[in-house]
């Protein structure tokens, strides 16, 4: 596909050359990863670069503010402008931010240097929607989960990843060699992704002032982000606590194990395309009550983990795993094929309503989650997760009206 082709809705059946498909699903998990490079390399980086744990700490804190910021105030751009020139802009200013975090010589350049990266790394958050307009309509829900697909295992497989090359060849080298893929991307995004017509003419006030029109208008997008915020709670909360828990009694694991279970949680992500294809097939309200009963299950089997030897509950934590990842990635493919269908001349500022929603959850969750097993333990983090997916459940199968739908 010509890059300088224009991009329209597309509503007849010619599927997407895989190439193109590739293309966006491994943009989307590469920009997303540049948001978790540095958790696993956190001890070497202030070791090696003179800082405090506490001002050390401010590295991923910074990176998640600036996602959450540009989530906010940079993805409904995507509507009001061509979105392959924001692509192509936000690939170019991601790799100079993750230059300026391998090359930093202190912290405070590194901690700015943080903060441009979540800024710039909702590139992910152009791709999605810019995915969701290319694809056929009767081919949306599994070319989304294609991409989604992408991004969920560069979120999972980003810390495996910078694990092994902070040790083997510095944390440094995790920053550079992140910044020469994003140019990869970018090149290939340059040569082959066709130019969007813009949807609207809002000037930019107005244009987040909408946010809340269309929140107030859709309940089906409060619905869906409702629902998948609650189930963020949880898988956060899991996440969050499981290298402490996994430190502690009975197991006393180190945290390369921690992300060992990362990648059971990816065998689940690998799944989101069948989710978009059932629910293009069934309907994505089949595919959210599905993926919030598993997600329930998966966490609830958890609260039995006491019961069982520590070699036994190591095995019921990867079945867990794979369980409610596939529940919560399956349930986001289907919310976001609800949510591109309400108004597809609004996908970015849709998209940026749904994702602030699950960046609440994640937020919460991690909170809650660390009070929670500070105060009762892991069996209280199992239970709050179970309550969680069990309330999006509920949330999921409550009657909206038809023209809201």
């Amino acid at each position: 596909m010509s890059s300088i082709q224009l991009a329209h809705e597309n509503t007849h059946e010619s599927a997407l050359p895989p190439s193109l498909v590739l293309l966006l699903a491994a943009g989307a998990g590469l920009a997303v990863a540049s948001l978790y490079y540095s958790q696993p390399m956190l001890g070497i980086l202030g070791a090696d670069i003179g800082a405090s744990e506490r001002a050390v700490g401010l590295v991923p804190t910074l990176t998640q503010l600036g996602y959450a910021l540009g989530i906010l105030l940079l993805a409904p751009l995507g509507d009001r402008h061509d979105r392959r020139n924001i692509i192509l802009i936000k690939a170019a200013l991601l790799v100079a931010a993750l230059l300026l975090g391998g090359l930093a010589p202190s912290i405070g350049t590194l901690l700015a240097a943080s903060l441009a990266i979540g800024l710039t790394a909702t590139l992910t958050q152009d791709i999605v929607p810019a995915a969701a307009t290319l694809a056929p309509v009767a081919q949306r829900g599994k070319v989304v989960g294609t991409v989604m697909t992408g991004l969920l295992l560069g979120i999972l497989l980003s810390r495996v990843v910078s694990g092994f090359v902070g040790d083997q060849f510095g944390w440094r080298a995790m920053y550079l060699g992140a910044a020469a893929s994003i140019a990869l991307i970018g090149l290939a995004a340059w040569r082959g992704l066709p130019r969007f017509a813009p949807t609207t003419q809002l000037p930019y006030g107005a244009l987040l002032g909408s946010l809340r029109t269309l929140w107030l208008r859709h309940a089906a997008l409060r619905q869906a982000a409702l629902a998948q915020g609650l189930l963020s709670v949880g898988f956060s909360a899991f996440w969050s606590t499981l290298a402490l828990m996994l430190q502690g009694e009975p197991f006393h694991l180190g945290g390369t194990v921690a992300g060992a279970f990362g990648l059971a949680g990816a065998a689940g992500a690998l799944a989101a395309p069948l989710a978009g294809h059932l629910a293009d097939r069934r309907g994505p309200e089949l595919v959210t009550r599905l993926g919030t009963g598993l997600t329930a299950l998966s966490f609830a089997a958890l609260c039995f983990a006491p019961l069982l030897s520590p070699a036994a509950q190591l095995v019921l934590l990867g079945i867990a795993a794979i369980g409610f990842d596939l529940g919560v990635q399956a349930t986001l493919v289907a919310h976001q094929t609800i949510v591109y269908g309400i108004e597809p001349g609004a996908r970015s500022r849709l998209n940026a309503v749904l994702f602030v929603g699950m960046f609440i959850g994640m937020a919460s969750g991690a909170v809650l989650g660390s009070q929670l097993l500070a105060q009762w333990g892991w069996i209280a983090v199992t239970a709050m997760a179970t309550l969680s997916a069990l309330a999006a459940l509920a949330v999921r199968c409550r009657k909206i009206a038809p023209e809201l739908a």
